[in-house]
């Protein structure tokens, strides 16, 4: 029970991390296409500023969880994806210092560099995340001691491109989403007209991954075996349909709303079909690393379950508080994050 009930929580704190970093990793991106001058860089780094950091606390807490809860799987997977990891770790680490030093020395050189780090080390991210769990979803060669039996290029097959392809796109458009809603002018006017511009090929590449997804991973058995779980894909669907409708009614909050249930409604399709696996083997289902057979003893489930009653409200509550004082629109006039 209490394997199944981490199982859950593994899927919540994933789902989490995507929508909230999402949109953050995608308006760094996105940052190129968007800022004309200074003062727009500013205003796209004060968007963000107040909560980046809090969101990539949910990343630190789902390895956190998998390296307690499940800690064969977490060896695996961390053995397996050794060089992805690092390359994610190392943009990550990039990203926060850009984040910081930018502002440090008054020189449009060095502020340059800063940003066209920053921007790299915001895409990376997607494109790795998405690749990684695409492959996750299909299997990977691992053998009876959770040993990878391929290399780097091993994950960069049709599927594992597609859901990289698949995160990109997501994350994109809820980072263009954030900017319209979060800006005035210009700058809003163009994040805006890029979301739209976006969202035609998300739901391509998203039918596409859902359809590829029946050939390629074993997602949908469990969707066959209990017909109840499709209201996780719909979900997905409906946040996706949703908005492209807010969009159209000049709702940007509501847009951005609808793409993060997009987000977390797709995590969910794939947690949901992977269980109960987390870190499956294509050379022999026996050899998969499942919520049962990589799990921790059940003293330390249970102790990590009655940290996280209590901490994980106090956690979203913060996060809820802080969303809640930066709440209001971010002017050429007023930036306030350097």
């Amino acid at each position: 029970m209490l394997e199944t009930i981490w199982f859950i929580l593994w899927g919540v704190l994933w789902a989490v991390y995507f929508m909230l970093d999402g949109f953050d990793l995608g308006l760094g991106s996105l940052m190129p296409f968007l800022a004309k001058d200074e003062t727009d860089r500013r205003v796209i780094y004060s968007a963000m500023g107040p909560f980046w950091n809090g969101n990539e606390v949910w990343l630190l807490t789902a390895g956190g969880a998998t390296f307690a809860a499940f800690p064969d799987a977490y060896a695996a997977m961390f053995s397996a994806m050794y060089t992805p990891l690092m390359l994610l770790l190392f943009a990550i680490i990039i990203r926060g210092i850009a984040f910081e030093y930018r502002g440090k020395v008054d020189g449009a050189g060095w502020r340059a560099r800063w940003d066209g780090l920053f921007t790299v080390a915001s895409a990376l991210p997607m494109l790795l995340f998405g690749v990684a769990f695409a492959n996750i979803f299909a299997g990977v060669p691992i053998d009876r001691e959770g040993v990878f039996q391929g290399n780097l290029l091993t994950y960069l097959n049709p599927y594992g491109l597609l859901g990289g392809a698949l995160f990109v796109l997501l994350f994109l458009v809820h980072g263009a989403l954030w900017g319209a809603w979060r800006t005035e002018g210009g700058l809003h006017e163009r994040a805006a007209s890029l979301a739209a511009k976006l969202w035609p090929a998300l739901l391509v590449i998203a039918v596409a991954f859902l359809g590829a997804s029946w050939f390629a991973t074993p997602l949908y058995a469990n969707y066959l075996a209990m017909p109840v779980l499709w209201v996780l894909p719909v979900l997905a669907v409906v946040g996706l349909v949703g908005t492209r409708v807010a969009m159209a009614r000049g709702s940007w909050g509501g847009a951005w709303g609808f793409s993060a249930l997009t987000i977390v409604g797709a995590t969910f399709f794939g947690v949901a079909g992977l269980f109960p696996n987390i870190f499956p083997s294509s050379l022999d289902p026996a050899f998969s690393k499942t919520a049962f057979n990589a799990a921790s003893t059940g003293a330390t489930l249970g102790v990590m379950l009655a940290v996280a009653l209590v901490m994980v409200p106090i956690v979203i509550g913060y996060q809820f508080w802080v969303y809640r004082l930066f709440s209001g629109k971010i002017t050429r006039e007023s930036p306030a994050y350097e």
